[in-house]
């Protein structure tokens, strides 16, 4: 089993709060937009770390996270990715994809609002986690936290940030 920490756009500003509930986590996914390298190295220094560039991300964050990325955990398929949409509103750079060859959990930032929609279409679970950053519109900052073991997403928790 696999307990993951996942937050989305931070825009540079990361709360100290994030550290508590992500303590008991294995692993830190970030689904782009982390505003500065320095933010994604603390995160880096506290759990293992995957994430993918956002478009508001710079030269250097682009050269250290992919647009895209696509794993396995716990035997299940995982891709990642800033902008994707969801389900029935997939982005165009994402869409033919993942109707060809579907992941079983899609994860996606940008929007600023969480969601965690279950796709019959293509049998996948697309989960954006909102925004833990000041930037935005948005008026609450959000994570998720949740566990993976043998293909299966399991104990998925959201938290709101005061």
């Amino acid at each position: 089993m696999t307990r993951i920490g996942l937050i989305s756009d931070t825009h540079g500003y990361l709360d100290d709060a994030v550290f508590e509930y992500f303590d008991s986590c294995d692993e830190i996914w970030h689904a782009g937009d982390f505003g500065t390298v320095e933010l994604a190295d603390r995160l880096a220094a506290f759990k293992p770390l995957k994430g993918v560039y956002g478009n508001i991300d710079g030269k250097e964050l682009r050269q250290i996270y992919p647009e895209n990325l696509r794993f396995t955990c716990e035997g299940l398929d995982v891709w990642m990715t800033h902008i994707g949409g969801y389900p029935d509103k997939y982005s165009p750079a994402v869409k033919r994809t993942i109707y060809i060859n579907p992941p079983g959990l899609f994860i996606s930032g940008h929007s600023h609002i969480l969601k965690v929609i279950f796709d019959k279409k293509i049998n996948c679970l697309h989960l954006n986690p909102g925004a833990a950053g000041k930037q935005g519109w948005h008026k609450v900052k959000t994570l998720m936290r949740f566990s993976i073991s043998e293909g299966k997403i399991h104990d998925l928790e959201v938290i709101e940030l005061k």
